[in-house]
């Protein structure tokens, strides 16, 4: 729980306070006094008896007692500083702004360590440090600007990054973005991005509270408690778009099998941001225009109506969408058209675009939303596109605009490009309460991303019944490492995933007697492999198609004498499409599940989805048709499609027996051979790191 004194302080003091606004202390406390905060202002500096109007005190000693510091001083002096006015005076809000701590050395970090302790021994709450500080309704505890104007309905602004957060407010205030708070958590000591998740969704008051929340952080520190409390918030109807950077780096790691060398930390990013509802952003002007895009009324459907006086700009927007699974439907048929092309200029077009050409006027447009509002059935939302050559005013046009979007029932998105040649006209339109959206393409891929991003997956879902003892036993029998053949067949079966029958033999007139037993022949070819080697072909360890006794004892000769083999593992030849399913565990995220297109193409292709378990078969389903080779498994060219529900069902299967089993470090089955009947389990690795 966050300390009230941190989010709604009757008294603050700024630690460090100068008459020098241009450094951090100065600011922070001309940004306080300029806010809304009516409560009583302290200020500490040992050489001032008065600083920007304000009574200075020369130690923390001296203070009253306060509910609120801001430390804008030396990180070696923050410790007393914080000791002092949280078991003196009781101070129950922290807000440091200074850096030199953890992120810069551990002499620093054992100073932040010493601060928490002191602030959760009070039960108080602190942002930062290294950070740019704290801004709600109450008042602004930050040192930088712009201050946004505040607005209930804004979003909440949750950041890592004090520079970025300045950026991110730059475009998102130009173009009428509204914020209702800003947390610029900087090193998270004590409170992170997580835990204000936590306080928006435990205090979420659906008339009061803010319904979008935008994130930009570099580190994700409990990804639990991001997936349930987000996953929570976006149920009760908000909306979160998020930026997390860094993941490139984060990925680069050594693996021992399929699975790890895909399970970056930013493909784990993914599945939680997918399984929570998360939007995932790449960019500031991206996160920006997706919380922009939230802030209007929500979109029912994917079918646009691209209204423009523009023919360029409309095509590049109905490239976006149409590329990005959008429809930009043809109305050039339907009844309402003529009716619609007759009150407009000769020349004009309502296909869709609707294009009504550069001197069409106010009356026009609203005769086209108007149509597009009763008559186009076919249409969810619309965007129109309105700039000008510098010849005359559009306030006409804008004030008409911003009307219509008020009373019609189907989104409108302003796309209002001319920030120069209509720059009077489009800060009239913002300052009115609206939002532009300079840049079509970039609107328009926003609008993708949203409508794709799939709502969030159940907390509690059914997953397929396995024998959780039977595999219990095994994992507790078994040392850490890769799994002897035996061991993972008997995992394998008790979570009813579905596998090769085969045998392993060391001996040769044990591989003759197995031959004999299955019928070995041209019509029972028989697969060979070495036991022991990580890659099997590539050491020469797989021999496919054994149709006759003599080729067995040769190959079974052959193939013992390969370096770190000790057996032969012998099954009878399967047929089908190669598929893949793999699992790794991550210390933070818990187990990740990738599955896709098998065999060699997951390693040149690496066409796979992933997500974090519990999957159930419906999830894994729905995820297979976002592969790029999803017909293949369909069956194209006369190839046998592979049974897509068998395959989802043995997706949630894995699911089931890594949560079943902990321990499981890292799993790969591939390929498994999909064919119309089954979906079989060919080759596996199972890795156990208890």
């Amino acid at each position: 729980m966050i300390n009230s004194k941190l989010l709604n302080p009757k008294s603050v003091v700024i630690v460090g306070g100068s008459d020098d606004v241009h450094k951090p202390g100065g600011k922070v406390l001309k940004n306080l006094l300029s806010s809304p905060f009516k409560g009583q202002v302290y200020v500490v500096n040992p050489k001032m008896d008065e600083v920007q109007g304000i009574k200075s005190y020369r130690t923390v000693e001296d203070l009253p007692e306060v509910d609120c510091a801001v430390l804008a001083i030396a990180a070696k002096f923050c410790a007393h500083a914080v000791d002092v006015l949280a078991n003196t005076k009781k101070t129950g809000g922290f807000i440091i702004l200074s850096a030199g701590f953890g992120e810069e050395n551990e002499e620093g970090a054992k100073i932040e360590r010493q601060i928490v302790e002191y602030i959760n021994n009070v039960g108080g709450s602190l942002i930062g440090p290294n950070c740019t500080g704290f801004l709600n309704s109450n008042y602004c505890g930050a040192f930088d600007t712009p201050i946004p104007q505040l607005d209930p309905h804004g979003v909440d602004f949750i950041t890592g990054s004090g520079a970025t957060a300045v950026f991110i407010k730059e475009y998102g205030i130009s173009n009428g973005l509204k914020f209702n708070s800003v947390w610029a958590v900087g090193n998270s000591a004590q409170i992170g991005i997580e835990d204000v998740l936590e306080h928006l969704d435990n205090t979420f008051d659906p008339v009061k509270s803010s319904r979008v929340i935008m994130l930009y952080m570099e580190k994700i520190g409990d990804p639990q408690k991001m997936l349930k409390h987000s996953r929570s918030l976006i149920n009760k109807g908000c909306h979160i778009a998020a930026i997390k950077s860094g993941g490139s780096a984060a990925g680069s790691r050594a693996a021992s099998s399929h699975t790890g060398a895909l399970a970056t930390n930013d493909a784990a990013v993914d599945a939680l941001f997918r399984k929570a509802g998360i939007v995932r952003c790449s960019n500031r002007q991206e996160l920006t225009t997706v919380c922009a895009v939230f802030m209007h009324p929500e979109i029912k459907g994917n079918r646009c109506a691209v209204i423009t006086h523009a023919g360029g700009p409309a095509v590049m927007l109905t490239d976006v969408l149409s590329n990005g699974g959008m429809e930009v439907p043809p109305l050039k048929d339907h009844p309402a058209s003529a009716p619609l092309l007759a009150k407009l200029f000769g020349g004009s077009s309502v296909g869709n675009p609707i294009d009504f050409l550069a001197t069409g006027t106010a009356e026009q447009l609203g005769y086209i939303i108007d149509t597009v509002e009763n008559e186009y059935e076919d249409i969810d939302f619309s965007v129109v596109i309105f700039g000008s050559p510098g010849l005359f005013s559009n306030r006409e046009v804008y004030d008409l605009l911003g009307e219509k979007m008020k009373t019609c029932k189907k989104p409108i998105f302003p796309v209002l490009p001319s920030i120069i040649n209509v720059k009077d006209d489009i800060d009239d339109f913002i300052a009115k309460g609206h939002i532009n959206f300079p840049e079509e393409c970039v609107l328009g891929n926003a609008l993708c991303k949203i409508y794709h991003t799939p709502k969030p997956q159940p907390e509690n879902v059914e997953l397929p019944k396995i024998d959780v003892a039977r595999i219990r036993k095994t994992i507790d029998r078994v040392q850490n490492g890769y799994m002897e053949i035996a061991d993972y067949n008997e995992l394998l079966d008790a979570a009813g995933i579905n596998r090769k029958k085969s045998v392993e033999v060391d001996k040769k007139e044990d591989a003759l007697a197995f031959a004999k037993e299955v019928g070995c022949s041209k019509d029972v070819p028989l697969v060979m492999k070495v036991v022991g080697p990580l890659h099997k072909s590539d050491v020469g360890g797989v021999v496919l198609g054994v149709k006759d006794m003599d080729t067995v004892a040769k190959e079974f000769d052959r193939l013992i004498k390969i370096q770190d083999t000790y057996a032969v593992e012998m099954y009878p030849m399967l047929d089908g499409t190669d598929v893949y399913i793999g699992a790794i565990r991550d210390p933070k995220f818990g187990h990740q599940v990738f599955f896709g297109l098998g065999g060699i193409f997951i390693e040149v292709l690496k066409d796979v989805q992933s997500a974090l378990a519990p999957i159930t078969a419906a999830e894994a389903k729905e995820m297979l048709t976002k592969l790029r080779g999803y017909k293949i498994l369909q069956g194209v060219r006369g190839q046998e499609p592979v049974n897509i529900d068998i395959y989802a069902d043995q997706v949630a299967r894995v699911s089931a027996l890594v949560m079943a089993a902990p321990e499981i470090a890292e799993m790969d089955l591939n390929p498994l051979l999909g064919n119309p009947r089954n979906v079989v389990a060919v080759d596996a690795r199972i890795r156990i790191e208890k």
